[in-house]
Protein backbone atom coordinates (compact mmCIF):
# COMPACT_ATOMS: atom_id res chain seq x y z
CA UNK A 1 0.00 0.00 0.00
CA UNK A 2 1.30 3.40 -0.97
CA UNK A 3 -0.20 5.69 1.64
CA UNK A 4 2.42 8.45 1.80
CA UNK A 5 0.76 9.75 4.98
CA UNK A 6 3.09 12.14 6.79
CA UNK A 7 3.12 13.08 10.45
CA UNK A 8 1.26 16.15 11.68
CA UNK A 9 4.46 18.17 11.95
CA UNK A 10 5.35 17.37 8.34
CA UNK A 11 1.97 18.43 6.98
CA UNK A 12 1.15 21.36 9.26
CA UNK A 13 1.17 23.72 6.27
CA UNK A 14 -1.99 21.96 5.08
CA UNK A 15 -3.83 22.68 8.33
CA UNK A 16 -3.88 26.47 8.39
CA UNK A 17 -7.10 28.44 8.56
CA UNK A 18 -6.96 29.21 4.85
CA UNK A 19 -6.82 25.51 3.99
CA UNK A 20 -10.08 24.49 5.67
CA UNK A 21 -13.47 26.14 5.45
CA UNK A 22 -16.53 24.59 7.06
CA UNK A 23 -19.42 24.97 4.62
CA UNK A 24 -22.29 23.80 6.82
CA UNK A 25 -25.31 22.79 4.74
CA UNK A 26 -24.00 24.45 1.56
CA UNK A 27 -23.04 21.51 -0.64
CA UNK A 28 -23.65 22.80 -4.16
CA UNK A 29 -21.08 22.37 -6.93
CA UNK A 30 -18.80 20.10 -4.92
CA UNK A 31 -15.65 18.46 -6.25
CA UNK A 32 -15.89 15.28 -4.19
CA UNK A 33 -18.45 13.27 -2.23
CA UNK A 34 -17.38 11.64 1.03
CA UNK A 35 -19.36 8.94 2.84
CA UNK A 36 -19.12 8.67 6.62
CA UNK A 37 -19.80 5.14 7.85
CA UNK A 38 -19.45 3.28 11.13
CA UNK A 39 -21.05 1.35 13.96
CA UNK A 40 -23.42 3.19 16.30
CA UNK A 41 -21.77 4.95 19.27
CA UNK A 42 -18.38 5.46 17.64
CA UNK A 43 -18.54 9.26 17.72
CA UNK A 44 -19.42 9.40 14.03
CA UNK A 45 -21.71 12.40 14.46
CA UNK A 46 -18.96 14.26 16.31
CA UNK A 47 -16.59 13.61 13.40
CA UNK A 48 -19.29 14.88 11.03
CA UNK A 49 -19.79 18.05 13.05
CA UNK A 50 -16.03 18.64 13.33
CA UNK A 51 -15.67 18.56 9.54
CA UNK A 52 -18.76 20.55 8.57
CA UNK A 53 -19.34 22.94 11.48
CA UNK A 54 -22.93 21.64 11.77
CA UNK A 55 -24.85 20.37 14.73
CA UNK A 56 -26.37 18.10 12.06
CA UNK A 57 -28.69 18.83 9.17
CA UNK A 58 -30.99 15.85 8.78
CA UNK A 59 -33.50 14.53 6.27
CA UNK A 60 -34.81 11.17 5.13
CA UNK A 61 -33.29 8.78 2.61
CA UNK A 62 -35.50 8.45 -0.46
CA UNK A 63 -38.28 5.95 0.21
CA UNK A 64 -37.11 5.22 3.75
CA UNK A 65 -37.82 6.40 7.28
CA UNK A 66 -34.07 6.33 7.99
CA UNK A 67 -32.64 9.81 8.55
CA UNK A 68 -29.46 11.11 6.96
CA UNK A 69 -27.24 14.11 7.53
CA UNK A 70 -25.32 16.06 4.90
CA UNK A 71 -22.84 18.89 5.17
CA UNK A 72 -19.80 20.27 3.47
CA UNK A 73 -16.30 21.59 3.90
CA UNK A 74 -13.75 23.24 1.68
CA UNK A 75 -10.10 22.24 1.83
CA UNK A 76 -7.33 23.70 -0.29
CA UNK A 77 -9.92 25.33 -2.57
CA UNK A 78 -11.75 22.05 -3.23
CA UNK A 79 -15.30 21.44 -2.00
CA UNK A 80 -16.39 18.23 -0.32
CA UNK A 81 -19.90 17.00 0.39
CA UNK A 82 -20.04 14.78 3.48
CA UNK A 83 -22.90 12.26 3.78
CA UNK A 84 -23.34 10.76 7.24
CA UNK A 85 -24.65 7.22 6.71
CA UNK A 86 -26.84 5.49 9.32
CA UNK A 87 -24.84 3.80 12.06
CA UNK A 88 -24.86 0.06 11.38
CA UNK A 89 -23.02 -3.11 12.36
CA UNK A 90 -23.28 -4.75 8.94
CA UNK A 91 -24.01 -4.15 5.26
CA UNK A 92 -26.02 -7.32 4.72
CA UNK A 93 -29.14 -5.27 4.02
CA UNK A 94 -31.33 -6.92 6.65
CA UNK A 95 -32.64 -3.56 7.89
CA UNK A 96 -33.39 -0.14 6.41
CA UNK A 97 -30.30 1.31 8.12
CA UNK A 98 -28.05 -1.34 6.57
CA UNK A 99 -29.69 -1.00 3.16
CA UNK A 100 -29.33 2.80 3.16
CA UNK A 101 -25.65 2.64 4.14
CA UNK A 102 -24.78 -0.13 1.68
CA UNK A 103 -26.72 1.35 -1.22
CA UNK A 104 -25.01 4.72 -0.90
CA UNK A 105 -21.50 3.23 -0.83
CA UNK A 106 -22.34 0.95 -3.77
CA UNK A 107 -24.70 3.03 -5.93
CA UNK A 108 -23.64 6.52 -4.81
CA UNK A 109 -19.99 5.66 -5.53
CA UNK A 110 -18.49 8.20 -3.09
CA UNK A 111 -14.99 9.43 -3.86
CA UNK A 112 -13.87 8.53 -0.33
CA UNK A 113 -15.46 6.51 2.46
CA UNK A 114 -14.44 7.40 6.00
CA UNK A 115 -15.03 4.45 8.34
CA UNK A 116 -15.30 5.61 11.94
CA UNK A 117 -14.38 2.96 14.51
CA UNK A 118 -14.27 2.97 18.30
CA UNK A 119 -10.65 2.42 19.35
CA UNK A 120 -11.93 0.77 22.53
CA UNK A 121 -13.90 -1.88 20.62
CA UNK A 122 -11.82 -2.26 17.49
CA UNK A 123 -12.30 -6.01 17.04
CA UNK A 124 -16.09 -5.63 17.07
CA UNK A 125 -15.91 -2.70 14.63
CA UNK A 126 -13.65 -4.50 12.14
CA UNK A 127 -16.57 -6.60 10.83
CA UNK A 128 -18.10 -3.53 9.20
CA UNK A 129 -14.68 -2.23 8.11
CA UNK A 130 -13.94 -5.44 6.18
CA UNK A 131 -17.41 -5.47 4.59
CA UNK A 132 -16.96 -1.90 3.35
CA UNK A 133 -13.52 -2.74 1.95
CA UNK A 134 -15.13 -5.46 -0.14
CA UNK A 135 -17.15 -2.73 -1.88
CA UNK A 136 -14.76 0.19 -2.23
CA UNK A 137 -11.01 0.68 -2.54
CA UNK A 138 -11.08 4.36 -1.56
CA UNK A 139 -11.37 4.41 2.20
CA UNK A 140 -9.72 5.64 5.38
CA UNK A 141 -10.19 4.24 8.87
CA UNK A 142 -10.87 6.96 11.43
CA UNK A 143 -9.82 5.39 14.72
CA UNK A 144 -11.90 7.56 17.04
CA UNK A 145 -12.24 7.90 20.83
CA UNK A 146 -8.49 7.56 21.26
CA UNK A 147 -8.70 9.62 24.45
CA UNK A 148 -10.85 6.91 26.03
CA UNK A 149 -8.58 4.18 24.69
CA UNK A 150 -5.60 5.87 26.29
CA UNK A 151 -7.49 6.15 29.57
CA UNK A 152 -8.27 2.42 29.34
CA UNK A 153 -4.59 1.65 28.63
CA UNK A 154 -5.38 0.37 25.13
CA UNK A 155 -2.48 0.65 22.71
CA UNK A 156 -3.06 0.29 18.95
CA UNK A 157 -0.27 0.01 16.41
CA UNK A 158 -1.81 2.22 13.74
CA UNK A 159 0.95 1.61 11.19
CA UNK A 160 0.58 -2.18 11.39
CA UNK A 161 -3.22 -1.87 11.24
CA UNK A 162 -2.95 0.31 8.12
CA UNK A 163 -0.62 -2.23 6.50
CA UNK A 164 -2.94 -5.15 7.29
CA UNK A 165 -6.09 -3.35 6.11
CA UNK A 166 -4.44 -1.77 3.08
CA UNK A 167 -5.87 1.68 3.80
CA UNK A 168 -4.71 4.71 5.80
CA UNK A 169 -5.54 4.77 9.51
CA UNK A 170 -5.93 8.11 11.30
CA UNK A 171 -6.25 8.26 15.09
CA UNK A 172 -8.70 10.89 16.37
CA UNK A 173 -10.45 12.22 19.42
CA UNK A 174 -13.10 14.15 17.54
CA UNK A 175 -14.68 15.73 20.61
CA UNK A 176 -11.39 17.53 21.21
CA UNK A 177 -10.65 18.04 17.47
CA UNK A 178 -7.54 15.90 17.83
CA UNK A 179 -6.53 14.16 14.60
CA UNK A 180 -9.18 15.98 12.54
CA UNK A 181 -6.60 17.97 10.48
CA UNK A 182 -4.80 14.72 9.62
CA UNK A 183 -8.11 13.11 8.69
CA UNK A 184 -9.03 16.00 6.37
CA UNK A 185 -5.64 15.87 4.70
CA UNK A 186 -5.91 12.10 4.20
CA UNK A 187 -9.40 12.44 2.69
CA UNK A 188 -8.00 15.01 0.26
CA UNK A 189 -5.04 12.81 -0.67
CA UNK A 190 -7.29 9.82 -1.43
CA UNK A 191 -9.84 11.90 -3.36
CA UNK A 192 -7.09 13.41 -5.52
CA UNK A 193 -5.39 10.08 -6.17
CA UNK A 194 -2.24 10.86 -4.21
CA UNK A 195 -2.89 7.93 -1.88
CA UNK A 196 -3.62 4.63 -3.61
CA UNK A 197 -5.36 2.14 -1.32
CA UNK A 198 -5.02 -1.62 -1.72
CA UNK A 199 -7.62 -2.86 0.77
CA UNK A 200 -7.77 -6.27 2.35
CA UNK A 201 -10.15 -8.65 0.60
CA UNK A 202 -11.51 -11.97 1.80
CA UNK A 203 -9.18 -14.73 0.58
CA UNK A 204 -9.84 -17.85 2.63
CA UNK A 205 -12.93 -18.98 0.74
CA UNK A 206 -13.81 -22.69 0.29
CA UNK A 207 -12.69 -23.87 -3.16
CA UNK A 208 -16.19 -24.69 -4.43
CA UNK A 209 -17.45 -21.21 -3.51
CA UNK A 210 -14.30 -19.57 -4.89
CA UNK A 211 -14.75 -21.36 -8.22
CA UNK A 212 -18.37 -20.27 -8.40
CA UNK A 213 -17.44 -16.68 -7.57
CA UNK A 214 -14.72 -16.60 -10.24
CA UNK A 215 -17.07 -18.00 -12.88
CA UNK A 216 -19.84 -15.57 -11.99
CA UNK A 217 -17.41 -12.64 -11.76
CA UNK A 218 -16.18 -13.34 -15.29
CA UNK A 219 -19.76 -13.43 -16.59
CA UNK A 220 -20.63 -10.17 -14.82
CA UNK A 221 -17.57 -8.40 -16.25
CA UNK A 222 -18.34 -9.78 -19.72
CA UNK A 223 -21.89 -8.45 -19.60
CA UNK A 224 -21.01 -5.21 -17.78
CA UNK A 225 -17.36 -4.30 -18.61
CA UNK A 226 -17.33 -1.14 -16.50
CA UNK A 227 -19.14 -2.49 -13.46
CA UNK A 228 -17.43 -1.83 -10.11
CA UNK A 229 -16.85 -4.44 -7.42
CA UNK A 230 -17.74 -7.41 -9.63
CA UNK A 231 -16.37 -9.95 -7.14
CA UNK A 232 -18.42 -8.52 -4.28
CA UNK A 233 -21.50 -8.48 -6.50
CA UNK A 234 -20.89 -12.13 -7.40
CA UNK A 235 -20.95 -13.04 -3.70
CA UNK A 236 -24.23 -11.17 -3.24
CA UNK A 237 -25.80 -12.86 -6.26
CA UNK A 238 -24.82 -16.29 -4.93
CA UNK A 239 -26.55 -15.35 -1.70
CA UNK A 240 -29.69 -14.41 -3.63
CA UNK A 241 -29.56 -10.72 -2.74
CA UNK A 242 -32.74 -9.39 -4.37
CA UNK A 243 -31.64 -5.73 -4.22
CA UNK A 244 -28.44 -6.47 -6.15
CA UNK A 245 -30.38 -8.55 -8.69
CA UNK A 246 -32.80 -5.66 -9.24
CA UNK A 247 -29.92 -3.18 -9.52
CA UNK A 248 -28.22 -5.28 -12.20
CA UNK A 249 -31.41 -5.64 -14.20
CA UNK A 250 -32.16 -1.91 -14.00
CA UNK A 251 -28.61 -0.89 -14.87
CA UNK A 252 -28.24 1.02 -11.62
CA UNK A 253 -24.89 -0.61 -10.88
CA UNK A 254 -23.33 0.21 -14.23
Amino acid sequence: MDTKVKSACETCAHFNADGLKKMGIHTDNVDFVVALAGNPNTGKSTVFNSLTGLRQHTGNWPGKTVTRAEGGFEYNKQKYKLVDLPGTYSLLSTSEDEAAARDFILFGKPDVTVIVADANRLERNLNLVLQILEITDKAVLCLNLMDEAKRNHIIIDERTLARDLGIPVVATSARFSQGIPELIHTISEIANGNIICKPHRIKNVPSNIENAVKTLTAEIEKEFPNIPNSRWIAFRLLEGDTEIIKALKSGELV
